[in-house]
């Protein structure tokens, strides 16, 4: 079984807010794939969506067990909604987690795998709960940049919360939106291959 969660705060007031990318790009999955409607879990103190995979015709059909979870815990407290699911390191291996990375510029992807929380409190919330690194992440880059593709990212930390709590302009859902559908790809040739052919398609930006 795979379990992708959607990193980002509850609540309508961070729809669309640059944290929250995580959160609506497994929304996007779910809704790609017909994956049933969110609803809210208590034992994952999150909104879980449960169903099945497919991959593969006739004799070679395979059907992949996926749940996908947004925790309604706040950002700090994500890994609560996994304490009790992810027990061992192997089931942490099918454990994929999509998140805001301001150290890259908006309109990049990077999957990466068994790699340090980077400072990002909802990953560290994770890693503390199921007492490993030894998992997939999906970085969706949210910083600017300059005219020559120079990164701008925020400093200090009132402009960084004030910048990843602001929402994207228009435009940018429109490239958002781009960018979750090569992401929701990636996921599909993760969960019915493997992470490492995904790897090697999302990390050519």
């Amino acid at each position: 079984m795979y379990i992708i969660v959607g990193l980002g705060n509850p609540g309508e007031e961070y729809e669309s807010t640059r944290h929250n990318v995580g959160r609506f790009i497994a929304s996007m999955f779910a809704k790609q794939y017909d994956l049933p409607d969110f609803s809210y879990d208590k034992k994952f103190l999150g909104l879980v969506s449960k169903g099945e995979i497919e991959s593969g015709k006739g004799k070679n059909k395979v059907e992949e067990k996926v749940v996908v979870i947004l925790p309604e815990t706040f950002m700090n407290k994500s890994g609560k909604s996994l304490a009790d699911l992810i027990t061992s390191e192997k089931k942490a291996e099918h454990l994929i987690v999509i998140q805001d990375d301001l150290d890259l510029p908006f309109g990049t992807v990077k999957m990466v795998f068994n790699r340090g929380m980077g400072g990002h409190k909802g990953l560290e919330s994770i890693k503390r709960a199921i007492k490993t690194e030894a998992f997939v992440r999906v970085k969706i880059g949210v910083s600017p940049t300059t005219p020559t593709g120079k990164i701008k990212k925020p400093k200090g930390e009132d402009k960084v919360v004030k910048f990843i709590l602001g929402k994207f302009k228009d435009d940018e859902m429109k490239e958002l939106k781009k960018i979750g559908k090569r992401v929701v790809e990636g996921l599909y040739v993760t969960i019915t291959e493997d992470r490492y052919k995904a790897m090697n398609s999302l990390n050519t930006n």
